[in-house]
């Protein structure tokens, strides 16, 4: 393998061979587990002579089948997924590399890089050609303290992936992922859930007891060709000397409350390990609009981490030369996810910036970076251009100063007056007002 790190589009094309080709990969173990299975596989990941994480794979790939449990690292993988990224060299954006952006192959290395916050590794060899291309290696077959993958998954002996170009790997020895902690309460509902099931079944439909004489055993085999050819439901036989009493168990689990309680506390804290909440998934009788909104802000949070975690790792140094290794045009440049505004938000903190601003100088770089909102190329000219218009645009009065209007002189209340009166308030109308 080449392991020069300054690759050139010439060498890409270079064929050399798959390391994914040439290890044997097995098929998961999805026999039943317990919590034991668990532990030991916990304390077999973390040996100090001989660690391996096949067995604790294993566990996650079962586990991965609960429903509860797809949805809620679906929710945090999404969050992430959805956000709009871009690449930008001096600020600018590359409009080159969106085609890139949006594949379905940038996506996958995306949900790669969120992988290894749930198995605590994850790996892709980049295949050499003209486009991006990727195989992901199996997480069993990476061991992190040797810094190779292996050939079998339970072996030692493999491939040296410390410096090479196209092997990159994510994770260190001592994560062992979200799923670790995850997988005792993924179990344990599971074994619920079958309990569960078994009660519907005994108990979901009437018990049907017949008795018979006990030396009467004509009678009993006609008892019991009835039971057959009378549908499915329990059927119990039992001679009429023999007491029988049934413990269901309904007076204090009759509709399945139980089994129900246990399984909602299994999915709350499976969503707070993995989301960090549990009101953005489900709710409780207790959940209002308060408690709601503080779980939402909580997952912003969570996301908003992970957000900058996978910014990392595409901008990593090993990341930028396998992309340029396929003639892109990263070179000076960076990763980096579009601003979200938030309304709300911005609203209540633009009256404090505008009151912050009323006391000490603030510099516009930071009304556009905090509001998302472009500059212009020629900020300096409409800068300038703005501040001619409010000196020509400030008026001579405050505005807030009313005009006075000239007082017009009351007339008189003509009905009262004689008529000489009325007379002479007529002529002076007609005439005007004789000069001094």
């Amino acid at each position: 393998m080449a392991k020069n790190p300054n690759i050139k589009k010439e060498a890409a094309k270079e064929k050399e061979p798959i390391i994914i080709n040439e290890i044997i990969v097995r098929s998961a173990d999805r026999s039943p587990k317990d919590i034991s299975d668990w532990k030991n596989a916990h304390e077999y990941a973390t040996s100090i002579y001989n660690p391996n994480r096949t067995n604790l794979y294993d566990l996650y790939e079962n586990i991965e089948l609960d429903g509860h449990l797809t949805g809620i690292t679906g929710k945090r993988v999404d969050a992430v997924l959805n956000k709009t990224l871009r690449f930008v060299i001096n600020g600018k954006k590359v409009d080159g590399m969106d085609d890139v952006i949006e594949s379905d192959v940038f996506r996958r290395i995306v949900k790669q890089i969120m992988k290894r916050q749930l198995w605590g590794l994850s790996g892709m060899e980049f295949i050499p050609g003209p486009e991006l291309a990727f195989e992901e290696i199996p997480p069993k077959h990476i061991k992190p303290e040797l810094k190779i993958i292996a050939k079998e998954q339970f072996g030692q002996d493999g491939f040296n992936y410390d410096g090479v170009w196209n092997l990159w790997v994510l994770g260190n020895k001592k994560d062992l992922g979200l799923l670790l902690k995850c997988v005792p309460y993924a179990l344990m509902k599971r074994g619920n859930m079958a309990d569960w099931a078994q009660y519907i079944e005994l108990f979901g439909q009437p018990v049907r007891v017949v008795k018979y004489d006990a030396y009467d055993t004509k009678t009993k085999m006609e008892l019991k060709k009835v039971l057959d050819t009378s549908g499915s439901s329990l059927a119990i036989m039992i001679p009429k000397q023999a007491d029988f009493e049934m413990k269901d168990g309904k007076q204090s689990n009759g509709d399945g409350k139980l089994q129900e309680s246990f399984k909602k506390a299994c999915d709350d804290e499976m969503s707070v390990i993995v989301l960090g909440n549990t009101e953005t998934t489900t709710s409780s009788k207790s959940s209002g609009y308060a408690q709601s909104k503080e779980h939402g802000k909580q997952q912003i949070q969570v996301t908003k981490s992970d957000l900058k975690d996978v910014v990392n790792q595409l901008n990593s140094k090993q990341f930028l030369n396998i992309l340029q290794s396929y003639g892109l045009p990263v070179q000076g440049g960076k990763f980096e996810y579009e601003k979200e505004i938030d309304l709300e938000e911005l609203k209540q903190k633009l009256d404090i910036d505008i009151t912050v601003s009323e006391k000490v100088p603030v510099g516009d770089n930071y009304w556009y970076e905090t509001f998302g909102i472009p500059k212009p190329d020629d900020y300096d000219k409409l800068k300038a251009e703005m501040e001619a218009k409010k000196q020509i645009s400030v008026p001579a009065f405050p505005p807030d100063r009313p005009v006075k209007k000239p007082k017009k002189d009351k007339k008189p209340d003509q009905d009262k007056l004689s008529f000489i009166d009325k007379l002479k308030i007529t002529l002076s109308d007609f005439f005007g007002q004789a000069p001094q």
